[in-house]
């Protein structure tokens, strides 16, 4: 069942006077090894992001926008299923949703469960508070997490959307430390280091772990919403 925080469930006469608190998952369709969905990045925005308003209590007050789905994946478009619509585009997008988004809401916050997507989000976020509009981003990073598609990732899918992970697919990618393959990312894309797309390993993944990993992130989320406190980069603390 839909939430009734969320925003896409809502008229715009429940809107009237409302003025609330907009948080909008930002995600990305890009490959995640052959056990998880191109769209694992804008499920697990979106979780943390209902958890977090859910914790809040009044679906007047903070509601959750329909997810940014699409991002910047260049980096995984040696798959395919990718689909990446670049820096630039995003950081467009993101501007004039902002824009638009603040004619009625009072805050905006974008939830960013991809990190290719980071310099569009800061870039648009700064031009939106100068502006002078109360815009911030918060980052989906869970403590000590893999790279990508491994451990981490999926056990927070095996929490919030067990269905979608095939966990017979599920197979140790390249487990080297990040630092070590960046030159070679960097120079040929997530396919030039891993066959399967997967850096790190999820056999070990679990859901009870994912379920943690999850409502810490979202405690964390609720918090800063709460307390408002905007750094320098415009990410919300």
């Amino acid at each position: 069942m839909t939430p009734a925080t969320d925003l896409a469930t809502r008229t715009w006469h429940d809107l009237r006077g409302a003025e609330p608190i907009l948080v909008v998952p930002v995600g990305a369709v890009e490959q995640h090894g052959p056990h998880l969905p191109l769209g694992t990045d804008a499920q697990i925005a979106v979780a943390v992001a209902r958890e977090a308003v859910a914790a809040l209590g009044d679906s007047d007050e903070v509601m959750v926008a329909p997810a940014i789905s699409y991002g910047a994946s260049g980096e995984h478009e040696g798959f395919p299923g990718t689909v990446s619509i670049g820096r630039e585009a995003l950081e467009l997008l993101v501007l004039e949703f902002g824009r638009s988004a603040m004619r009625w809401a009072r805050r905006l916050v974008f939830v960013n469960a991809h990190g290719g997507n980071a310099l569009a989000l800061a870039a648009a976020v700064a031009r939106l508070r100068y502006e002078g509009r109360d815009v911030a981003w918060f980052p989906c990073a869970f403590p000590d997490a893999d790279a990508h598609a491994g451990h981490t990732e999926t056990s927070v899918m095996l929490a919030v959307a067990p269905t979608h992970v095939r966990t017979a697919a599920m197979a140790p990618g390249n487990t080297a430390p990040i630092a070590e393959l960046l030159d070679t990312l960097r120079e040929g894309g997530v396919a030039a280091v891993s066959d399967s797309g997967v850096l790190g390993d999820p056999t070990g993944a679990d859901a009870s772990r994912g379920a943690e990993l999850t409502a810490a992130l979202a405690k964390s989320l609720a918090g800063s919403l709460t307390a408002w406190s905007v750094d320098q980069t415009g990410r919300l603390r």
